[in-house]
């Protein structure tokens, strides 16, 4: 397994990506009783609002859901960055 697979890696190359779009990922870093620890939700830094990640509740969103999400929305503009 290579680094850049390396959940850690991935993150940090996905908030790259969102940055350039105006996003920001948020991750819950509070332990909550139906999540478990660390659920994600990205948000739009002009207006702050949470546009992935908030439905059913808050920070529901998977490190695959928040990259398929990136993907889906900017995946052939950026598609040099691996």
């Amino acid at each position: 397994m290579s680094r850049r697979d390396f959940d850690v890696s991935r993150m940090r190359r996905m908030r790259r990506i969102a940055g350039r779009h105006g996003l920001t990922i948020l991750t819950a870093e509070k332990l909550t009783a139906k999540m478990g620890k660390g659920g994600h939700a990205i948000r739009e830094d002009e207006s702050f609002k949470v546009i992935f990640g908030d439905n059913p509740l808050p920070f529901t969103a998977t490190l695959d859901d928040v990259e398929a999400y990136l993907d889906k929305m900017y995946g052939d503009e950026d598609a040099g960055e691996e």
